[in-house]
């Protein structure tokens, strides 16, 4: 915790964020390429998994005509059949979170080591660096579409109703097509219950990540996300580097990355990303979100006012407060 603390009171005033972090083209160098490979991996279903999530319909109607009528066999075989692929699909969501907490700190480990400060690790470690920006960038574009999909807890709500009724009853019939074991499906209902399950993930394998790898100063850790929110900032803001995107969508994908350091630092730091000494200077972040059109940048404030920690603890200065009120 002294280590942790005595972070937040270094002076940050003279640290030079003015980098370039190619997001478009960059590749591994020979010494990132075994990190970048396993990481690589379980990135290449991310898309795939978005994909789902958005179109995730459940199966709201088939249950409602279930619960309604529970003598109606039929209705209870409809409602099976809606709801077991779309458990099968929530298992297959769950899985990929346990696969981002396999890795994370594999690449936290090679993003933070010793041997070079946050700047240097970032500039040189491009491509482990876009790979840690898309786990965050999926993390919040998850995250939101699951706040916005209540047919999850319904869903699963009703599939573990109805395998325990049919276990109370001996009948296996269903419980044995599910490919879900009810330890699984506990740890599932625990992983949902969270409004922000993927966070929930990433905030706590990078807080394990910090509590146990003594070896490494805490405080390495925390400047490299605080780094790392900086130069999406910076690179964001400063009209030198927008211009060299290609890609419009560049810049929205840097700007959802330093919203999901700040989130995440908030979650990992004890005091948060808001106090006045913090790694991350918030207030220009929330002035640069400010100046992007609001209707693409309210999601992002709105992970920031609902997502973080330390938003209203009274060290976060009265300013950022204002700048947050809806």
């Amino acid at each position: 915790m002294g280590n942790l603390l005595r972070v937040l009171t270094k002076d940050d005033s003279a640290k030079n964020y003015d980098a370039y972090v190619d997001f478009e083209n960059a590749q591994p160098t020979e010494i990132e390429i075994d990190v970048w490979a396993k990481v690589n991996e379980v990135l290449l279903s991310s898309n795939s998994i978005l994909v789902d999530m958005a179109n995730y319909h459940g199966a709201a109607e088939e249950i409602r005509l279930a619960i309604s009528f529970p003598q109606n066999e039929e209705h209870q075989e409809n409602a099976w059949l809606a709801v077991y692929p779309m458990v099968l699909k929530l298992k297959e969501f769950y899985e990929f979170s346990i696969s981002l907490e396999n890795v994370i700190p594999v690449l936290l480990r090679e993003l933070c080591s010793s041997n070079l400060t946050s700047r240097q690790h970032l500039e040189t470690q491009q491509a482990l660096f876009k790979q840690f920006a898309e786990i965050l960038d999926f993390v919040l574009k998850f995250d939101d579409l699951k706040m916005t999909t209540p047919a999850i807890q319904n869903d699963f709500s009703y599939y573990r109703r109805t395998v325990s009724r049919k276990r109370m009853a001996n009948d296996d019939s269903k419980e044995g097509e599910t490919e879900v074991s009810n330890e699984m499906a506990n740890r599932m209902s625990l992983f949902y219950a969270h409004a922000t399950p993927m966070l929930k993930t990433l905030s706590d394998t990078t807080t394990k990540f910090v509590t146990q790898h003594k070896d490494l100063p805490v405080e390495i850790t925390t400047d490299c996300l605080s780094t790392m929110a900086n130069i999406c900032r910076e690179m964001t803001e400063n009209p030198n580097y927008c211009s060299r995107f290609k890609n419009e969508e560049t810049k929205w994908f840097c700007l959802r990355v330093m919203v999901g350091v700040i989130i995440l630092y908030d979650h990992v730091h004890p005091v948060g990303a808001f106090a006045k000494n913090s790694g991350i200077d918030v207030k220009r972040c929330l002035k640069l979100l400010k100046d992007q059109d609001s209707e693409k940048v309210e999601v992002l404030l709105n992970a920031i006012r609902y997502t973080t920690l330390h938003l209203n603890d009274e060290s976060t200065p009265r300013s950022i407060k204002c700048m947050l009120a809806n």
